[in-house]
């Protein structure tokens, strides 16, 4: 880490003492930011370790809907993000108007549904919905607690509701949206990096399109990922299709094996634009002012009951529907 780095780190620890705070940060944050947290996790994770936190200040290290998820679980707990225009492409393509339009038609319909939504949703999309589902949980979710009797509506990743349809069998609604890190995996270099590395194992994250996915070995959502890379005892060449600062992540805990990004189509590394809006710098700076500070909004009272039946609580058995 360059000098001024490591003056800008150790200004963060000593802020982070004297303001009682608690570092979150997802495994997409730059390896820096990472070393210094913590708490590292993908969404999951850091949702349920965000409830445990003990400090009264939490510095969330990720983007916008994350920094509401810990804040909607912790209502006691000062919520602070480095940069408040952090966002995400799945948000975006969802809007809670739009899905509240969409599910009035479905139900002028006569249709039987409940609505699954990744967690990569504003909190208005999640009041809206029925169950909030990580990568981590989401087949879970679908196979053990909506009923069978039910279609779903799975927003907004099309990408992981049809990798959950294949998986699970139940058909889906699936909204037009995806991740834009995810959307944009080269197929061609892909093949090309497994003819040139034949013995390498290709994990993919389920956000993946279906042409990424028919082409790897494992998908998986990243802790899921450190689950298998952790499990394997001789050195291996990992191709590895999701935001790139995972593979920090991968090299800080199993450095015996060798990873090696798959590539966007229009450049050789697609970091994800809003994760890299959190700098040492601005994590010091919210520290030190206690500002960007996550506040409490009308929609967080409905959308943390959702949150707290879908992370927090244990699955309960899903009755079948009469005469089955």
């Amino acid at each position: 880490m360059p000098a001024v780095l490591d003056d800008v780190a150790a200004e963060i620890l000593d802020l982070k003492k004297s303001r009682g705070a608690t570092i979150l940060a997802h495994y997409y944050q730059e390896g820096e930011v990472q070393e210094l947290a913590d708490i590292t996790g993908d969404s999951l994770k850091l949702a349920r370790e965000a409830t445990k936190v003990e400090t009264p200040v939490i510095v969330f290290c990720g983007v916008l809907f994350m920094a509401e998820t810990a804040k909607m679980l912790n209502p006691a707990k000062k919520v602070l993000l480095p940069d408040l225009r952090a966002g995400c492409s799945l948000v975006d393509s969802c809007p809670p108007d739009k899905l509240f339009r969409y599910q009035e038609m479905l139900r002028e319909n006569g249709r039987k549904f409940q609505t699954v939504t990744y967690i990569n949703s504003s909190a208005k999309v999640k009041a809206l919905s029925d169950w909030v589902v990580t990568s981590g949980n989401a087949e879970d979710v679908v196979r053990n607690r909506v009923p069978a009797d039910c279609e779903i509506l799975f927003v907004p990743d099309q990408h992981l509701g049809r990798y959950l349809q294949q998986t699970t069998g139940r058909q889906m609604i699936l909204w037009n949206g995806s991740c834009m890190v995810h959307e944009i995996f080269s197929v061609h270099d892909l093949l090309k990096q497994k003819r040139q590395h034949p013995g390498a194992i290709v994990m993919a994250h389920p956000e993946c399109p279906a042409n990424v996915l028919e082409n790897t070995d494992v998908i998986a959502g990243t802790e899921a990922m450190i689950q298998f890379v952790g499990k394997q005892t001789s050195p291996t060449t990992f191709i590895v299709a999701t935001e790139p600062n995972m593979l920090w992540q991968l090299q800080n805990r199993f450095p015996q094996h060798t990873y090696l990004p798959v590539p966007g189509i229009t450049c050789s590394c697609n970091k994800c634009p809003h994760m890299a809006l959190n700098t040492l710098e601005k994590i010091r700076d919210c520290l030190r002012d206690g500002t960007p500070e996550i506040h409490w909004q009308p929609e967080f009272d409905k959308a943390r009951e959702v949150l707290t039946r879908s992370l927090l609580n244990p699955p309960p058995a899903v009755k079948a529907p009469a005469g089955d």
